[in-house]
Order: C-alpha cells, then structure tokens, then sequence
C-alpha cells in the first residue's frame, strides 16, 4: 500500500509536466465525468425511445432515471466513508480508471443492442459518480482557500452545467449527423473518460483526513448518523436538505422537458434535448452570479428568493406551453434561479462540515439528493399514469412544491434572509462611508452603539455579511407597524430598568446567539459609547468575545430641485459608521 501510495505521489513528475492548479485538474476531470454521464445516459434515452416509440418517452425517462440514482443511494454512505478515511485525491484516480473500463464496456453494449446490458452500464456509471461525488466536494477546502470556496463551487458548477450543457447538445448532434449512430458516440464517451483519467493524475496529493471510522452495510443508519452530526452545526441540516431538493427539482425538469417538448411544443425528442441545453445554461450562468453575490463568504439569503423565482418560472412554463418565443427565456430563467438557489448551498455544507466528518455529511448529502432524484423520477411517472397529468401540468404541480419548500426554508433561514434584504436596503438608502474594517474579527463579535434611529439596524446589517442579533435597553415607545419592522429583525426589546449588561435572562440569549456564530449589536441609551463598552467588558459573563464600540453618523440628503428632493431624499443617504 506505501509503494502504490508513493507511486500516486509521483505520478505527476513523470507522467506531465504540471503548469496549472490542482484545483483546475480537479474542474476538468469532473466536467469531462459530467460530460460523460450526460452523453451515455441520453444515448440510453434515445435508444430506447426509438425502440419503445415516443409515447412511452416518460416510461423511459422514469426507468433510466431511477437506475442511475440507485448507485447514489446504496453507495453514498460507504463512499463518504472512503473520502474520509483514504486521500481524496487517491479515491478520485481510481474512480476515473474505473470509468475508462465501464465506457469501453459501453460500446459493446451498443453494438450488441442489449436493452438491459445498456442499462447494467449505467448502472455502473452512476456507481463510479456515486463513488467520486464525496471525493470531489470534499477534497475543495484541501486545496482552495477557504474565502475561495464560493467562487471555486460556482465556477465548478458552471463546468458541471456546461458539461449538461455539451453533453445534451453533444448526444444530439451525433445522432442528428450519423444517422442515430450510437457507436459511434460510446467510442467518444470511451475517450472523453481516458482524458479525464489522465487529468486526475495531476492533482496533487491530499492527506487522509484520519476517519477511523468502519464501514457498516446498515448504510441507512450511517446516513441517519451523518445528519445527526450535521443538525448539531447551525443551519447545516437545513443546507443538506436544501440542496437535496435542488437535485429533485432538476431531475425532475432534466425528465419533464423532452415529453413537454414533443407533446407542447411538437418538436422531437432530440430537439427537445436542446431545449434543455437552455436550462444547463441559466443554470451556470446562475451559479457564476451566485458566487460574485456572495464574494469571500457563503450568501444563504439568496437561497428563498431564488426559490421564489423557481417557483414563477415553473407555473409560467404552464402557462405558455404552446408559445415557443415564450417558453425560451422562462426556461432560461428556470435555470438561472436553480443556480443562484444551488451555490450558496453546497458552498455552506463544504465550508461548516466539521473537518473529519466532511466526507460522511457530503454523502449524506449526496444520498438525500439522490433520493430525491429518485422520487423526481416517481413524479414523473405518477403524474402521467396515475394522475393523467400533461408535462405542462407537470411544471405548475413542480412549482408548488418549490412555493412550499421556499416558505420552510425561509422560516429556517430568517436570519440570514433580513441580513441580505437589509443590506439590499441599506445600499439604497445610503450612501455609506465605512471606518474601522480591519477592527471587525472574522468570527462574532458583541457590537456596542448609541441607538437614535430604526434604519441605523439597516446600516449594521449591510456593513458585513455575519448575521446580527438585536438588543435594545430603554426603548422609547413606537407606533405598531415599526415595532412589526423591529420584531421582523430579530430585535429584542428590554423593558427593565436594570442595566442590559445586569440582565441575567439577556446575558443567557446573547450566548446562545454568540454560540450559534450570530454577532449581537447592543443598542444602548448612554450617548457614551466607550463608557458604555467598559461596563459591559466589566460586567458581562463570557470574557473571551471581542467588544467592540460602534459610531453611527447619519446626513441628510440635499436636492436643487424641491421636487426630487422631496422623492429621493429617502435614498442615498450620506452615512458613515465606524468600528473601535
């Protein structure tokens, strides 16, 4: 094991020279795995509607969809921990040899037209993908730096969609130029998967992350443990969770758009695969915006908004079903809403699963997405077999759930949803002049201030991207939709006349808030900032958290002309506020 273990190191000396970051070798040997399932699986679909005929296009779909989601859910668990206890970087090799024997296998399978050999092949392909998918995650915070994560996840997922995206158009193109030679087509995938291959051996060596932890073919009880552990991380569960549909609702639209295209739209079913390549598209294009919105850190409150745009998009490909022009860009913008839905998601369960369970909870992930693809293909067949739904139909039914899933997930993700809205606000309202950065620490921190006016929660909420809890001593009296506002930020009124920092019951709440990696702005009533931090530095329980005194400055807004004064004085108005 030592001697294959060297020979792995020093696979890149001798087999390329290597001149690009592993990360980039990691990006294109996923892309081109991609690009493969994308290939094979579609060539699987056409083969078997043309034996089948197209009215039995969604039996097809439903069939291929769930063979190639069972690998996911009977190996996600064993796989996660393989990522964990071996190095990534070995697991991802062996993986894309093994897919270089399963492609070439493909191509007998092709020749031979064996219905259920093609779909044995699958099969295994799905189990390699299954096999490297907690690798592939997992190895990221190895070799990215941590404030790169998003962008690394959004850049990735635009190579994984672009690979749909050629692999749709690919498969298509094929048959449409060599009269529906599949052979022809495997012999590619059986190429495409040797690059990929070799691509592997240039990502450098990552140390195991030390997981002792033994295999169990109770798999189900080892998924069940992995989000256990994961419900113990604030807002963790609920990123697996989120993610898992995406890959549902995706499935679902990946199975849906070639019976809506042929019964629409009247196009076929290979033109209703470049009508896909639409969706792969907004959906990178998506993920490419997600990650510039979210910068150095992890933006969940994009994620119930693009939910809510999702769910427009789906009703909306109900509604014009029969018009061309008109089901373009809403696909486009399915896709684009799937993709800002998705980065910040995958990106948050990467970047807070503890260190040596990464792998376990990246299965654990992989296992609840796969199953929703599972059921993805259930829908599929059961709005047309039990409920006599139309594909159209089938798109209004998908965006009701998504209007279902958006409302849980922004009741779970409030916090960060006010912090994002709040800082949307706070760039429209003012015009900021920040003072003190370098003063604000990279974890919570408990923020001392003079409070003089609501909208100044606006300015704390949009100078960073942490969440903030609200504390207020001696709060005047407000009329009731500002105290609607007030509890809608999470603000907690303090009534009592002791001092906030004498207040046992709000001491416990801003620990727990500390706890849970939320900062605490304390809004205090002495016009002396300083004073006021060093009675609470004083007085308060937990000695090691950073106190930090915040000024707050707000102008007003001048207009030459008194009527765009009047209507824009709400807007860009000079702030400044300062940190230490």
């Amino acid at each position: 094991m030592e001697m294959l273990r060297s020979l792995l190191k020093k696979s890149v000396n001798w087999l390329i020279i290597r001149k690009f970051s592993s990360y980039t070798y990691l990006n294109l040997t996923q892309f081109l795995g991609a690009l493969n399932d994308n290939i094979y699986k579609l060539l699987i679909v056409y083969f078997l509607i043309q034996i089948e005929g197209s009215e039995a296009s969604h039996k097809v779909l439903a069939l291929t969809g769930a063979i190639f989601v069972l690998p996911f859910i009977l190996f996600s668990a064993s796989s996660g921990m393989l990522a964990d206890r071996y190095s990534k970087r070995n697991i991802i090799i062996f993986t894309k040899l093994f897919e270089v024997g399963i492609m070439v296998a493909g191509v007998f399978a092709f020749h031979y037209e064996v219905k259920w050999g093609l779909l044995g092949i699958l099969f295994c392909l799905a189990t390699h993908s299954a096999i490297f998918a907690p690798s592939k995650y997992g190895i990221l915070p190895e070799i990215v730096s941590s404030e790169k994560i998003t962008q690394a996840n959004g850049i990735m997922t635009s190579f994984t969609f672009l690979a749909i995206i050629l692999g749709t158009f690919i498969a298509s193109f094929i048959l449409d130029v060599s009269d529906r030679n599949f052979i022809a087509a495997a012999i590619l995938c059986s190429v495409l998967s040797l690059i990929g291959f070799l691509a592997s051996l240039c990502i450098e060596y990552t140390d195991p992350a030390g997981s002792t932890k033994r295999f169990n073919v109770l798999f189900l009880k080892e998924i069940y443990s992995s989000l256990k552990l994961a419900q113990a991380v604030p807002s963790l569960l609920t990123a697996v969770l989120g993610s898992a549909f995406f890959l549902f609702l995706g499935a679902f639209t990946q199975l849906n758009i070639i019976p809506y295209a042929i019964h629409s739209i009247d196009l076929s079913d290979v033109q209703g695969g470049y009508l896909f390549l639409l969706t792969a598209l907004g959906i990178g294009t998506g993920s490419i915006l997600a990650g510039k919105i979210s910068g150095k850190t992890v933006e969940l409150g994009l994620v119930p908004i693009a939910a809510f745009g999702v769910m427009l998009a789906c009703y909306s490909l109900d509604i014009f079903s029969h018009n061309l022009i008109a089901v373009i860009p809403t696909v486009l913008l399915l896709g684009l809403f799937g993709g800002m839905y998705q980065i910040p998601m995958d990106s948050f369960v990467q970047l807070n699963s503890p260190h040596d369970t990464r792998g376990q909870i990246v299965a654990a992930a992989n296992f609840m997405s796969f199953v929703g693809v599972l059921l993805a293909s259930a829908l599929i067949y059961s709005t047309r077999e039990i409920f006599g739904l139309t594909a159209a139909q089938g798109f209004s039914l998908m965006g009701t759930i998504t209007l279902s899933v958006g409302v849980v997930i922004t009741y779970q993700l409030f916090d960060y949803v006010t912090r994002f809205v709040a800082m949307i606000l706070s760039c429209l309202h003012f015009s900021l002049t920040y003072h003190g950065l370098k003063n604000i620490p990279e974890g919570p921190a408990i923020y001392i201030c003079n409070h003089q006016a609501w909208n100044e929660t606006l300015i704390l909420l949009g100078s960073q991207r942490r969440r903030i809890r609200f504390f207020i001593e001696d709060e005047k009296d407000h009329s009731l939709w500002m105290k609607k506002l007030y509890r809608l930020l999470r603000v907690v009124f303090l009534p009592a006349p002791e001092p906030l920092s004498c207040n046992l019951t709000t001491n416990n709440a801003i620990v727990m808030s500390l706890s849970k990696g939320i900062s605490v702005c304390v809004f205090v009533s002495n016009p002396d900032v300083k004073q006021a931090v060093k009675h609470f530095e004083e007085t308060f329980p937990v000695k090691d958290i950073p106190i930090i005194p915040v000024i707050i400055e707000q102008g007003t807004k001048g207009a030459s002309n008194p009527i765009s004064a009047k209507m824009f004085r709400k807007f860009r108005v000079p702030a400044a506020i300062s940190f230490g």
